[in-house]
């Protein structure tokens, strides 16, 4: 049994993709434990109806997912990890940084992973979750006690059918997508349009290249490595153009009303570089512009 922490689209795009019965849903603290719900739209073929059942806390599950929003993860935790036993891996599958550092260094003995994810899914409806793009997946520890078990957290997952690598370090990848990330998800939230429309906006086109100077600065004294800042732009680019018909998380959060991830991506480069003595204007400009967006989205 694969327990997931986190009924939003990526934890209901998992739950379907496990062969049945082997996914259930950690319910929330004082929340009736019923079963979830919805149809599932894979990348080919028709849709099919899924029923997840809550976790059973007399179960052991093999794994733990947490697919919670980065700002959720640590309160979500506090409130589950005593009913789960000790030896169950935990994997952790937020956007950005600092919400795994946090976990990790509050329960060093578990075994946490950190999860790197291309898969796209959205829910277009609360019934409805789609499989909006194939991916893959990189798995790596993060604690003392996860580096012995990746093999262990591997072999369930890839029982999913979706693509998966065991990473031995998996922070390079956790930067590569914080990049991603950081360089599309706040454009979009700004803009209010798909991944593929930031590129020939003047807002993108005039802060995109400052912008990956920053984070190039803040990779490489962090002990990232050397890349240009023309490479970030490239890369970030290219994602933009390869899901351009995508709806970003962030855009979808303000539009939902919801609080955005922005404090765990371009945020996370704003207290990184206050702590680097490294000036990061162009991060702090969007984190506090879509901030104030998703303030006034739910004041509502």
């Amino acid at each position: 049994m694969i327990a997931i922490l986190g009924a939003g689209s990526l934890g209901r795009l998992w739950a379907a993709s496990l062969p049945p019965g082997r996914a259930a849903f950690v319910p929330r603290p004082g929340v009736p434990s019923d079963s979830i719900r919805y149809q599932f739209q894979p990348v080919t073929g028709d849709a099919f109806p899924v029923e997840i059942p809550p976790l059973d806390y007399e179960q052991s599950p093999d794994l733990l997912l947490v697919t919670t929003k980065a700002g959720d993860t640590l309160d979500a935790l506090c409130a589950t990890l005593s009913r789960i036993p000790a030896s169950t891996p935990t994997v952790l599958f937020q956007n950005g940084l600092g919400s795994q550092q946090a976990v990790a260094d509050t329960w060093p003995e578990r075994a946490i992973f950190a999860a790197v994810t291309t898969e796209g899914a959205n829910r277009p409806a609360p019934d409805i979750a789609v499989h909006a793009g194939q991916g893959e997946t990189w798995v790596g520890p993060l604690t003392p006690a996860a580096e012995t078990q990746l093999s262990k957290v591997i072999r369930p997952l890839a029982e999913s059918g979706l693509t998966l690598h065991a990473e031995a370090d998996v922070l390079p990848r956790l930067w590569q997508k914080l990049v991603i990330n950081a360089g599309i998800n706040p454009f979009t939230a700004l803009l209010d349009c798909p991944n593929g429309d930031i590129l020939n906006a003047p807002l993108f086109r005039q802060w995109i290249d400052p912008l990956c100077q920053e984070i190039a600065t803040l990779m490489v004294a962090s002990g990232q490595g050397l890349t240009s800042p023309e490479q970030l732009r490239q890369n970030i680019e290219a994602v933009a153009r390869k899901t351009a018909a995508n709806t970003s998380s962030m855009r979808a959060d303000v539009r939902a009303g919801r609080i955005t991830e922005i404090g765990y991506i371009n945020g996370y480069l704003v207290n990184l570089g206050q702590t680097l003595n490294i000036a990061t204007p162009v991060n702090q400009m969007l984190t506090e512009r879509v901030q104030q967006l998703s303030d006034s989205q739910t004041t509502c």
